[in-house]
């Protein structure tokens, strides 16, 4: 028992001593990468403006592999990928290694080495590795990714087709499965490349080798890790979180002083967890390679002593970390109200005309919206082979009425025999009637017939029913938005985009709905600032509606109508800790 308690402290020993180094490299790594960062960005948007766009986005890319600026700016986007990849992970990994086999210079050292290893990755092979890392790694949460895309995720308009389609479905699961297992067999292909300098090829070979022996073992710690530092967290929230705010109540002063040490509990929490944060990555990296080091050699690492920091040093961090808090919790308290509304300005609007509570893309579901109180309702558009506007947001009928034909072979007649829900499909015309000085109608050009004719039909139709003022246009073709916005400037228009580079906030249109991992608060402030509205599409989750509710975008779009009301409702009776609690953590 001695034995096992003396292993555990000499295997704890290099996460603690490795502290202040961490930091330092922390802060090193960070500095480089967003001067490089920087430079290569200048030169990306140089490249970009060359071309006579503001912005390069997920509706307007087809000129990336066509033009020499487009290629241009692919290979500058892969080198950013590479720095990443250098300085966010590689130069941990080197660090961890250092720091296990007591090496000296670590921090000076592992950064130098980081930044060579960038051509190591220059094959096939590597590209392909670093690709897994900064993409699927996110998405997948296997392994390791590097901060710029940790929170990257399918986009929900793309997962919602492929959960209500089986056969996708299937095939989204199986792909999934399959790219995490080449993942778990491949985790410590970085070790081998960095650590025993071995060629790509070489390392994923050695990689797979050493997890087909290890793989129980690697499940075990890595479950025994992630409990302790877990359990590490939970003890954190309960020290500096959980006790103070139940001690506080019973402290006899007035509602504005237990406003402002509210305020502070929660400051102090946010600083401890927040380095907390700091530290999970290059403490996971080091578990990693230490686990590396056991499967590849039988000999047990020295591994160095804890340090002793100067006591000086941790009076002066500890007074300085109390100024702060004081010092922030008197500018917040000062403008809490402003800092952390209490109520939403962010619109409603129901996706595909009234959401999941209404027939899709109908009457029915539009007057949904307008009963739920939304105040807006976004429709699908499609031309028929005989020139109407009927609704339908598929490329066929399949899923919503069980046609598998599309709308542009059919005649308006026949498709008014099918029935979505019961309920009849419906005709621009017909929407536009029921949503009459009663709901804002977004208006989406869609599927195979969206062109400049379908543009030009449906601001016709829209002016011959008055409603211009009521409607917006708009669509995830960019040229198709440009097109409509300058033909028709008395018209309003709104681009949707998921993923865009540039000055986004110039393109030529009035609305621009961002996907969620896109509408961060810098983009909706750029936004606002020309004078543009910002719409969000689609969250559809609890957190996520709260998340965009309490922002300042104009509106969300979502499927979950009456679950967004509910939300916003409930913003109104929050207390003061709930109201920071969304505010600093972004619940």
């Amino acid at each position: 028992m001695v034995q096992d308690r003396k292993k555990l402290r000499s295997r704890i020993r290099p996460y603690i001593s490795a502290i202040p180094d961490i930091l330092r490299l922390q802060l090193v790594s960070v500095t480089v990468l967003g001067v490089l960062l920087w430079v290569l960005k200048k030169a990306m948007a140089w490249t970009l403006r060359s071309t006579g766009r503001v912005a390069v986005s997920s509706g307007d890319f087809l000129f990336l592999f066509t033009t020499w600026q487009g290629i241009l700016l692919i290979v500058l986007a892969l080198l950013s990928l590479f720095l990443y990849v250098a300085f966010d992970l590689n130069s941990k990994i080197l660090f961890s290694g250092k720091k296990l086999t007591k090496q000296k210079n670590i921090v000076s050292g592992s950064l130098k080495e980081s930044f060579g290893t960038i051509r190591r990755f220059f094959c096939p092979a590597g590209i392909g590795i670093v690709l897994y890392i900064a993409l699927l790694a996110p998405i997948l949460n296997i392994g390791v990714s590097i901060s710029l895309t940790e929170g990257l995720y399918i986009p929900t308009f793309i997962t919602s087709v492929i959960h209500t389609t089986p056969l996708y479905n299937a095939l989204y699961i199986v792909t999934l499965t399959v790219f995490a297992l080449i993942g778990i067999a491949n985790i410590f292909v970085l070790q081998g490349i960095l650590l025993e300098d071995l060629s790509v090829k070489n390392a994923l070979t050695q990689s797979r080798s050493v997890m087909r022996k290890n793989w129980k073992d690697y499940f075990k710690k890595n479950v025994m890790f992630t409990l302790w530092f877990v359990l590490l967290v939970i003890g954190l929230v309960v020290v500096v979180l959980l006790i103070p705010l139940a001690v506080l109540p019973l402290l006899p002063v007035s509602p504005h002083t237990a406003r402002f040490l509210t305020i502070m509990i929660c400051i102090n929490a946010a600083i401890v967890l927040g380095t907390a944060g700091i530290f999970a990555g290059p403490f996971y990296l080091m578990h990693n390679t230490q686990l590396y080091y056991d499967y590849r050699t039988d000999e047990d690492l020295q591994y160095p002593e804890d340090i002793q920091l100067k006591r000086i040093y941790m009076v002066l961090g500890a007074a300085a970390c109390i100024a702060l808090v004081c010092f922030l919790s008197w500018r917040v308290n000062e403008s809490f109200d402003l800092i952390f509304p209490i109520r939403s300005s962010c619109q409603v609007v129901a996706h595909r005309a009234g959401g999941v509570e209404g027939a899709e893309n109908t009457v029915a579901g539009i007057r949904k919206a307008i009963e739920l109180g939304a105040f807006g309702s976004e429709i699908d558009i499609q031309r028929t082979k005989d020139g109407y506007y009927v609704l339908n947001h598929d490329g066929t009928f399949e899923r919503t009425a069980g046609n598998s034909r599309r709308p542009e072979d059919m005649t308006l007649e026949e498709i008014k025999a099918l029935s979505v829900d019961g309920e009849p499909v419906a005709t621009l015309e017909e929407i536009l009637e029921a949503a009459r000085d009663k709901i804002t109608v977004f208006v989406e050009l869609k599927g195979n017939t969206a062109d400049r004719q379908m543009a030009d039909d449906a601001v016709r139709i829209i002016k011959e029913a008055g409603m211009e003022e009521q409607c917006v246009l708009i669509s995830l073709d960019y040229a198709l938005i440009n097109y409509t916005e300058t033909a028709y400037p008395d018209m309003k228009t709104g681009y949707l985009t998921f993923l865009s580079f540039g000055n986004t906030a110039a393109l030529n249109c009035d609305y621009l709905g961002l996907e969620e991992e896109s509408a961060t608060g810098s983009a909706i402030t750029a936004i606002h600032e020309q004078g543009k509205k910002v719409l969000v599409w689609t969250p559809n989750k609890e957190e996520s509606q709260k998340r965009f509710l309490l922002s300042m975008a104009d509106g969300i779009i979502t499927d979950n109508v009456s679950q967004a009301f509910g939300i916003r409702e409930n913003l109104k009776k929050r207390t003061d800790f709930e109201r920071i609690l969304d505010g600093i953590f972004g619940s």
